[in-house]
């Protein structure tokens, strides 16, 4: 497996990243053991970086796959909405404690949307930075699905990005694939490190596989791309992809018959919280419940984990 260093972390990771949403419990909700075979067989095949998040629930996978693998030596980024000193405190020791790790590789602001929510977060901000000075944290950087924020991340001074890129521009909130792209190059001249996401828009471009992935992997200025995966026959497609440049037949015959969807199930009550939750504006309210505009949606999941019944799920 290919490696890249992020930027100027000097934090080598390889060239897949496996984004850790898509096993836990906003999306397939894998059995722990199950979860955590997945994550090892990447581990197995050289892949030494996994994205995941306070909200994604999936530290318990990710340090399985540590013990089943024997290898500890990963780099970890995790992300958090917390806003104040003493949320981005709880939020670096509960990663510290669920992964048994003594430091966390990056640590980053979740789904931030300009510089003006940059600042907004500038107290959980300065805690990250400090612990960055005690060795807690390696790296400090924002997620975002906005153009805006990469300027904002530059203007900052943050070290790692994690923005939405995809050949199709599906997800961009506020510009246009050739806008992001453009945002991307200044942070990378400026020496951010940056691993995107959503190359295959969620899942929504699973059709189109190979002229995506072909797109993102020839990207100069992208340092490595987080996909997520939810058995090891993805992993071993991925893996192969990502060392070859190629799928096989039957690899591509996979994805080209594969989709995912946003489903909602009937007993939704109409409470509106995911739509006010959904950045993409993919969900609305129509007779009483929610109803989702496939087109728009990312399969970020992140309003499932604003719904008291939960009744969103991707299927």
């Amino acid at each position: 497996m290919k490696t890249a260093v992020l930027g100027g972390t000097g934090i080598a990771v390889s060239r897949l990243c496996f984004g850790a949403l898509t096993v836990g419990p906003l999306q397939a909700k894998l059995p722990l053991g199950q979860g955590g075979d997945v994550l090892a067989c990447a581990i197995g095949h050289g892949v030494n970086f996994f994205d995941t998040a306070q909200l994604y629930g999936t530290y318990p996978y990710i340090r399985e796959a540590m013990r089943k693998s024997g290898k500890t030596d990963v780099v970890i980024s995790s992300k958090t909405y917390a806003y104040t000193r003493e949320l981005a405190a709880g939020a670096v020791e509960q990663a510290r404690r669920e992964l048994d790790r003594d430091y966390i590789d990056i640590f980053m602001l979740h789904e931030q949307e300009s510089i003006h929510t940059l600042r907004g977060h500038r107290e959980a901000l300065e805690y990250l930075w400090e612990c960055k000075q005690r060795g807690i944290v390696r790296a400090v950087g924002a997620s975002m699905h906005h153009v805006e924020a990469v300027y904002g991340a530059v203007e900052m001074g943050l070290d790692v990005i994690h923005p939405l890129l995809n050949a199709e521009g599906l997800g961009i909130v506020d510009g246009t694939r050739r806008e992001m792209e453009q945002a991307l190059r200044t942070a990378h001249a400026k020496g951010l490190g940056i691993f995107s996401m959503k190359p295959l828009g969620g899942g929504n471009l699973f059709g189109k596989a190979q002229r995506c992935l072909d797109y993102i992997l020839g990207l100069d200025f992208v340092d490595s791309v987080a996909i997520g995966m939810q058995s090891t026959d993805e992993v071993t497609a991925n893996v192969a992809y990502w060392n070859t440049g190629a799928f096989s037949a039957r690899q591509q015959a996979a994805l080209r018959a594969k989709t995912r969807r946003l489903h909602i199930d009937d007993w939704c009550v109409g409470c509106g919280r995911c739509v006010q939750r959904c950045g993409q504006g993919a969900l609305y309210l129509e007779e009483g419940r929610a109803v989702c505009a496939h087109s728009r949606c990312v399969l970020c999941c992140y309003c499932a984990g604003v719904c008291p019944q939960w009744a969103i799920k991707v299927v």
